[in-house]
């Protein structure tokens, strides 16, 4: 790339082998990121509480405190993007760390392009999300989000939903009335392609359906036969 950028993104490197740490650090540097590095889960939270970050990268297996932990202790308090490092490639492993509120996920080992290109599309779904013009609330019929305190309503009675579940809700709603189907979604939501697992999107829309709709009325999560899901009230 040519030369630091003017604001480069601060990003936290969580990563406790040295090796695979400096490498790392070193690559992001020459692309202009500004790093700095935690080699336990203990001051990864340190130092996420004393900085203003723009994204972490964190592997799994840490001392102390593993990355899971603090993944959830994170989205607790912030929706900083974080992208997990991990060896740990089985298929229940990744939606375990999605779950947990990670944007995206990558198994070791791993080129350092993809790395970077994995960095660019977080970032840039974080920006997209970010945009002032769609506003910090969202509204449609009596389902309400606020999307600064992460706090959804539904005929003024609070929804508990886990972050992807939250994710995906505010995808729907910033896109009220347009058709969505599932590999959009997939690739919005979840941050990387699950190759043939596109059903992780119907499991999930079924989840917010038995918190959202089950109960209340207009249903507002259609289904698309052949296409997707749209969020628009019944008629």
């Amino acid at each position: 790339m040519g030369g630091a950028k003017l604001n480069p993104l601060s990003i936290l490197l969580v990563e406790d082998e040295e090796n695979v740490a400096q490498f790392i650090e070193l690559e992001l540097r020459h692309e202009g990121y500004d790093v700095t590095r935690a080699d336990d889960g203990e001051a990864a939270l340190e130092f996420f509480r004393e900085g203003n970050w723009d994204l972490l990268l964190l592997d799994w297996m840490l001392p102390k405190l593993d990355g899971l932990e603090v993944c959830r202790r994170i989205r607790k308090k912030s929706n900083t993007p974080i992208i997990i490092l991990t060896a740990r490639g089985h298929i229940g492993d990744k939606i375990a760390g999605l779950d947990t509120g990670a944007d995206d996920y990558i198994t070791k080992p791993f080129e350092i392009e993809e790395l970077l290109a994995r960095i660019r599309a977080v970032t840039r779904r974080n920006n997209l999300n970010s945009n002032p013009q769609k506003g910090e609330t969202l509204q449609i019929a009596d389902l309400e989000m606020d999307k600064s305190r992460r706090l959804v309503k539904r005929n003024s009675t609070v929804i508990d939903l886990t972050p992807r579940e939250f994710n995906l809700l505010q995808f729907l709603m910033e896109h009220e009335g347009k058709v969505l189907d599932r590999e959009w979604l997939l690739s919005a939501v979840w941050g990387y392609d699950f190759i043939g697992e596109t059903n992780v999107v119907d499991v999930y829309i079924r989840y917010l359906r038995n918190k959202l709709d089950r109960n209340y009325t207009p249903k507002l999560i259609q289904t698309v036969r052949g296409v997707g899901y749209v969020l628009r009230p019944s008629d």
